[in-house]
């Protein structure tokens, strides 16, 4: 049965997590665990987690930052550490659930039907019959994004920011998040340029498959601010210095 690990990055999650909704999921065949990455919460959020843990202590796990450092290095830190157990898939996912735990069954059978795919990256793409809700003026702005993102890689990648991700378990994947990130707002980004590194451009266009989400709303609380397009700009700067030039 394949394992997956499923890292959710948290930070004042506490009366936003959905725990019932962690605690119920499920798909059957494969083997699904948990790791909450609590990024220095000043709220109760490390206690939600740890009361999961110990609910379901071989589903649930919890690893503690000692200091706020940012949805990158959480994630990172969280994919290190899902490496040592050796999974056959680890992924990451944003706790507000905007991405419903349910896309995770398209992610499987893109990687279980196409075996050349290691990297599965969620596109929140409005085409008629699917749910996809986003903000307009955020949709907008992504789209500006997106088209900077894309000359920079000269990859035709529609959506890097969704946060829901999927990764084969492999050599490449322990080197890519083994050091901190350079990038703070657009991590994800810097993720491809380590690929390419590692790969060519080539195998990183014939192995990354951006799946079109079936359901994806904008949750209230939302951390992302107008400023942060400012920095994401400064950030894809710096990628495009040290990965390009």
């Amino acid at each position: 049965m394949p394992r997956i690990v499923l890292v959710i990055p948290c930070f004042n999650e506490e009366h936003r997590l959905d725990t019932s909704a962690f605690r119920s999921f499920a798909l059957p065949g494969y083997d699904i665990h948990f790791l909450f990455v609590d990024d220095g919460s000043r709220d109760g959020t490390l206690r939600v987690l740890q009361s999961l843990r110990d609910q379901q202590p071989g589903r649930f796990e919890v690893l503690q930052l000692e200091r706020n450092s940012g949805k990158a290095e959480a994630v990172r830190r969280g994919v290190v550490a899902a490496i040592a157990d050796r999974p056959d898939f680890i992924g990451y996912w944003d706790a507000d659930l905007a991405t419903p735990l349910e896309e995770l069954r398209g992610f499987l059978s893109v990687v279980e039907q196409r075996p050349g795919v290691a990297i599965v990256f969620a596109a929140r793409v409005r085409l008629l019959g699917r749910d996809i809700s986003r903000r307009a003026n955020r949709h907008y702005i992504g789209r500006v994004g997106a088209t900077l993102i894309s000359q920079t890689l000269r990859l035709a990648i529609y959506d890097t920011q969704c946060g829901a991700k999927l990764f084969r378990v492999d050599d490449t994947l322990g080197r890519v998040f083994e050091r901190p990130f350079l990038s703070r707002w657009i991590f994800d980004v810097e993720i491809i340029a380590r690929y390419l590194k590692e790969w060519g451009r080539d195998r990183v266009a014939a192995s990354l498959y951006e799946y079109p989400l079936d359901v994806w709303h904008d949750v209230k609380g939302s951390k992302v601010r107008g400023l942060d397009f400012l920095r994401a700009l400064i950030d894809l700067w710096k990628i495009r210095r040290a990965y390009f030039h």
